[in-house]
């Protein structure tokens, strides 16, 4: 059973640049130890015959098939912007402004 001491905590607090209170140093401290102890429970239901898996779930892409196809003209491409000029949308301006 992997117990975090207060050392660690504070030793991890000071890699992190994080500046921990006693009262934080002690949660932390407790937190820690739940999440070590639940690591442990897994890896000991875990045995050599059980391959590592990243999700129990297969997962799968449902993607359409790639297939190559004419890109838009640029007059195409611009045709349903509310404001266009020489061939390019046109926006508001939102920086630099007072």
């Amino acid at each position: 059973m992997p117990t975090f001491t207060r050392e660690e905590i504070m030793h991890l607090g000071n890699l992190a640049r994080i500046a921990l209170t006693d009262e934080e140093i002690a949660r932390l401290q407790g937190e820690l130890n739940v999440i070590a102890d639940a690591i442990n429970k897994v890896q000991e239901v875990a045995g050599d015959d059980v391959p590592p898996t990243a999700n129990p779930v297969p997962l799968e892409a449902y993607l359409r098939p790639d297939e190559a196809e004419t890109p838009l003209t640029q007059e195409e491409a611009v045709s349903g912007a509310p404001v266009s000029e020489s061939g390019m949308f046109v926006a508001p301006r939102i920086l630099g402004e007072e």
